[in-house]
């Protein structure tokens, strides 16, 4: 007996073999995608190779040097872990040096950002001759470092009053002898001397920066806090001054990193002066006239680290602000 439901009389058809939809093609997708994101990779993919190999490649070697007892060109270090970075504090070159670094920053840091904060609110106060101004506060971020030191060599030198010269010179001639003093060669206040010409370089720059920020302050929003009855100066604090916050990290995190790895500015004032040592020159001296190479390497570990205290909190924020503004 046939199981077909086929009537009678009627030949049954074979269906033949059943085939599935032929599936998509996985190849074509993959090229679309590398369509949209290989071109930006090999157009920075040389970028990518030179920072890769001579930014973090060298800073692996320096590591491992810092790490091993080279302390001469012509001989094989082995590893000793840290043991080059607790003998340094144990000199007492270092510790002088590194207070130095710390007292030069903190004026210079401080002094900047005051002067360029006053200079954007005098400019945002929209004086006469705005341009002119901009471009005088400005003009000295052109300067080199060794030339500004240069300059203010001459102005800072330390001689006393029957022989001065620079701004010692001046003060005697207007009989303010109260004012001549030893600049960076003093004891005591020699680093902070030696942050004027930075402040003096680096204020136009700061300025510019608060400048854009006091410009980019909705005007609305100021005379909002005028009809309620709020003073000129109580517009700036309560309104304006709150939404320069991430200018003023900027310009500290930019100045902080730069006072801290400062080396030229100090070679063209004082040379090698111990009264004016800092880490940077510190190093040089260590690698070029010394010739250890493992001291050096870790003193440029330990200037690495200060600079990543600065820098690396600073991308966090950053990346955590733009994830926040994302959503």
């Amino acid at each position: 007996m046939s199981n077909s439901n086929n009537p009678p009389g009627v030949a049954r058809r074979d269906p033949g073999p059943t085939t599935a939809p032929a599936r998509p093609s996985r190849v074509p997708r993959a090229l679309n995608r590398a369509r949209t994101w290989l071109p930006g990779l090999l157009l920075v993919s040389p970028s990518i190779l030179l920072i890769g190999v001579f930014v973090y490649g060298m800073i692996g070697w320096n590591t491992r040097l810092a790490l091993s007892d080279k302390h001469a060109p012509v001989q094989d270090g082995e590893f000793v872990g840290l043991v080059n970075f607790v003998a340094l504090w144990q000199e007492a070159r270092w510790p002088a040096a590194v207070g130095n670094a710390i007292v030069f920053t903190v004026v210079f840091v401080g002094g900047a950002l005051f002067m360029g904060w006053l200079l954007g609110l005098l400019l945002d106060k929209g004086i006469r001759g705005e341009a002119v101004f901009r471009t005088l506060f400005l003009a000295p971020m052109a300067v080199s470092f060794i030339a500004t030191g240069v300059v203010w060599r001459w102005l800072m030198n330390p001689a006393p009053a029957e022989r001065a010269t620079g701004l010692n010179a001046l003060f005697v001639h207007f009989n303010l002898d109260f004012l001549v003093n030893d600049w960076w060669t003093a004891p005591d206040l020699g680093m902070a001397a030696m942050a004027l010409p930075a402040i003096w370089q680096l204020a136009g720059y700061i300025m510019a920066l608060f400048l854009a920020g006091f410009r980019g302050v909705s005007e609305d929003l100021r005379e909002a806090a005028r009809v309620d009855g709020c003073s000129e100066w109580g517009v700036y604090r309560h309104v304006v001054m709150p939404q320069l916050r991430p200018v003023l990290l900027s310009a500290i995190i930019i100045l902080g990193h730069m006072s801290l790895k400062v080396f030229d500015l100090i070679i063209a004032i004082a040379g090698q002066q111990i009264i004016a040592d800092v880490p940077a020159v510190y190093m040089w001296a260590m690698v070029f006239e010394v010739r250890d190479p493992a001291k050096g390497a870790t003193i440029a570990s330990y200037l690495l680290f200060a600079v990543a205290v600065f820098v690396i909190p600073y991308l966090v924020w950053t990346v955590r602000k733009e994830r926040s503004e994302g959503r």
